[in-house]
């Protein structure tokens, strides 16, 4: 089943990453019932399963949602079973506004990192706007330095972009490169040729983090992605073009990011000041 279920996914050009994370839900959920033939697991056992883990293990939505679309590409594609409807197993929708960094703050950060690998990470998942899996299959030859912008091959929903490379962070990128020797991605693990891996970036980034003295794990690669959107707003770039740059599919997800401008959010006015004669910002 796993193995037919990673065939699919790879049929279909899933990423390295989907399918991983599919077939190891399914192998999770195989596994709570080994007793029982998949042919068998019926809807109403997936709901008891979900409620399972979120209550023994403490799984938020995400984790939820990534079982659930597991399980409908399973029942769905690759062993149909018309009596599991996976539309109705997703978990409702939250709200919640994205940590990010203020530009101070990530003018701290970047100003007390010594080592110049981690900074040059740091500075690019900031100043791109990366997904921190972007960034760690970036390729060298995929650094346009002409132009100022960097190719982004088989992004989120397996679609190429094109994102913007900072002018001012290529002198730290010389260093990094005559130090380090990258042979086909920017940033190599021990073995030449080969990406880091995602782990220790995430690594490098909490110590980054708290070096900076901030408190721990309050912002993560994503939070400077958002910092990027939210600090392009709020100097004065349209939202349609961010959403470009931020390989969104649909507006909907970038427009979260009008509600963290800050320069918007310190213009506004209560009414009541207003009536009030409060003298206006």
């Amino acid at each position: 089943m796993l193995v037919k279920l990673a065939d699919f996914l790879s049929a279909k050009h899933y990423s390295p990453r989907t399918v991983r994370n599919y077939v190891s839900e399914l192998r999770y959920l195989l596994g709570y019932y080994n007793d029982v033939a998949a042919s068998s697991i019926s809807q109403q056992d997936i709901v008891q399963y979900l409620n399972y883990i979120k209550t023994n293990h403490g799984v938020g939505r995400d984790k939820c949602r990534m079982a659930c679309s597991a399980f409908a590409f399973f029942f769905k594609h690759v062993f149909p079973t018309p009596y599991v409807l996976p539309s109705e197993l997703y978990p409702r929708k939250e709200f919640r506004l994205p940590g990010i960094l203020s530009v101070e703050q990530f003018s701290k950060l970047y100003g007390c990192i010594p080592n110049i690998k981690h900074k040059v990470i740091i500075g690019m998942l900031y100043g791109t706007g990366l997904r921190l899996g972007e960034l760690r299959y970036l390729r060298m030859s995929e650094i346009d330095r002409k132009n100022y912008q960097l190719k982004v091959l088989s992004g989120k929903g397996n679609k190429d972009r094109f994102t913007l490379l900072p002018k001012t962070i290529l002198g730290e990128l010389e260093i990094y490169y005559r130090l380090h020797r990258p042979k086909v991605y920017l940033f190599e693990g021990q073995t030449a040729g080969q990406p880091m891996n995602d782990r220790s970036i995430q690594h490098a980034i909490r110590q980054c983090m708290q070096l900076a003295g901030f408190e721990q794990y309050k912002f993560s690669a994503h939070s400077l992605r958002h910092s990027f959107a939210t600090h392009m707003l709020d100097n004065g770039n349209d939202i349609h073009t961010i959403k470009e740059l931020l390989g969104h599919s649909k507006i909907e997800t970038t427009m979260i990011y009008l509600h963290l401008q800050k320069k918007k959010r310190a213009a506004l006015n209560s009414p009541f000041d207003v009536l009030m004669g409060e003298p206006c910002l």
